[in-house]
């Protein structure tokens, strides 16, 4: 992996591998979904869910933004092999060459934030926005995708040129050590909000925003390898104004919840194939205010310090 200037030490993940896996194992399995409030200095908010479709606000801020522009958007979550979970977000609209990360082993205790300026090297870069993570069990490694634009670098249609955007990626095994940030995806128009899938071995699908303005709905396209390339983009699955997906499965269903900004609503629709979508949002139940973020599982016994946690803080 080609090592790129900036590196963090001080680092340490703990915990036993094999116990953890072990321990996972043998408990029954939860969902917490994170998120942002409006105006976005709030910090992390976190949902939780015992079947991925009623879900239930914890109530309280779990991480107050304190990098970059002190703003937290977009909060991308997931757990890496080792029981830690990791997480990135957006840190501001405009001007930051990079996003937020922090690491925690329950959810409630939270590492020290960092800044991880991964666009430094783009001297006109606009913005780095909607970090999202995936854990590459094939490489071990994990890959980190965002959107950002550099005026006049590529085609665009009606967008204005600062925010014609295309998706970018690092890679890391440790939080440490980054890869020099690369281009993941130009689908030959603006995109933003991508989420890479692994639907089985040696397949993958890429569910992305079109931000272009006649669109702004939500598509796929798919790949042989997380890293694509990510081809045969689909027609939209979603109306108009939606944006920020994440994607979970939950028995033998995909499901697949974005953000419906205009009407300030969730939107969730299941699939099999990621070819046919059936829309569930009315059989979905969202909290209120609830800002896109994503899911991850969770054992039930993280979930039950969590709350636990929650209501010894509201003592």
């Amino acid at each position: 992996m080609i090592k790129h200037t900036f590196n963090f030490r001080g680092f340490a993940a703990s915990g036993a591998l094999s116990a953890l896996i072990l321990l996972g194992s043998c408990q029954k399995q939860s969902y917490v979904f994170t998120s942002f409030r409006e105006p976005a200095t709030d910090g992390l908010h976190i949902a939780y869910s015992n079947d991925g479709y009623n879900w239930e606000d914890l109530n309280r801020t779990f991480l107050k933004p304190e990098v970059g522009g002190k703003l937290m958007r977009d909060p991308s979550i997931v757990q890496g092999p080792d029981g830690i979970f990791h997480l990135v977000w957006t840190t501001n609209w405009k001007g930051d060459k990079g996003f937020g990360y922090a690491s925690s082993q329950d959810l409630a205790n939270w590492s020290q934030q960092r800044f991880i300026p991964v666009m430094e090297h783009e001297p006109e870069v606009v913005n780095v926005w909607a970090p999202e993570l995936f854990y590459d069990d094939q490489s071990g490694e994990f890959i980190i995708i965002w959107a950002s634009t550099i005026p006049f670098k590529f085609e665009k249609g009606e967008e204005d040129e600062k925010n014609n955007h295309r998706m970018y990626y690092t890679k890391t095994k440790d939080f440490v050590s980054f890869s020099k940030a690369a281009l993941f995806l130009d689908p030959g128009f603006s995109v933003i909000d991508a989420v890479i899938v692994k639907k089985q071995a040696g397949k993958y699908v890429l569910v992305l925003k079109d931000n272009t303005r006649p669109n702004r709905n939500i598509k796929v396209a798919y790949a042989d390898h997380a890293l694509g390339p990510y081809k045969d983009v689909s027609a939209p699955f979603t109306g108009f104004l939606t944006e920020g997906p994440t994607v979970q499965k939950v028995g033998k269903d995909w499901l697949i919840y974005f953000d419906q900004y205009r009407d300030k609503t969730y939107g969730v629709v299941k699939t099999r194939d990621f070819v046919k979508f059936e829309n569930i949002s009315s059989q979905v139940k969202i909290p209120q205010d609830h800002k896109h973020g994503t899911i991850a599982p969770a054992s039930r016994k993280v979930l039950k310090k969590l709350k636990a946690y929650t209501k010894k803080k509201e003592i």
